[in-house]
């Protein structure tokens, strides 16, 4: 299965964006109310200049405290994050966040972002995927 087949079967295309400058108790506010695992940082709406992920806010929280919360996204977050293209396979993308050790990953065609990928979403995508080939096999075992 392709990156642009789980684009397509999430349905809703659009990436929560955040702007550099915005404060971290925000960005979570926004991830709570969004029932999301994380934002895309970005100056223009276009570009992943960074991610910043529930599991960033909590690490930060419990070193350093609620002082965290205060901050702007862009002291916390990862610069430069590991993106796809949507013609990547699920296996290499899954093989890459396992290898990373991160679960989302922005989705790019050039350089403009175009969606946004979660390690559950390619997980979901690779059971359908074996599923179908499960039910492939055992028609063809069968002589169906």
């Amino acid at each position: 299965m392709l990156v642009h087949q789980i684009l397509k079967s999430k349905g809703d295309h659009s990436v929560i964006t955040v702007e550099p400058g915005t404060s971290v108790a925000e960005a979570a506010q926004i991830l709570a109310e969004r029932r999301i695992g994380g934002v895309i940082v970005s100056k223009d709406g276009r570009q992943a200049d960074g991610i910043l992920s529930e599991r960033d806010i909590v690490r930060s929280l419990a070193l350093r405290g609620a002082v965290c919360l205060s901050e702007t996204v862009d002291q916390m977050m990862t610069r430069n994050p590991v993106s796809c293209t949507k013609s990547e396979t699920a296996d290499s993308v899954l093989e890459r966040m396992t290898n990373g050790r991160f679960r989302h990953m922005p989705v790019v065609e050039g350089e403009d972002l175009v969606g946004i990928v979660t390690i559950g979403d390619v997980v979901k995508a690779r059971l359908e995927e074996l599923s179908m080939e499960k039910d492939a096999l055992e028609g063809m075992i069968m002589g169906h």
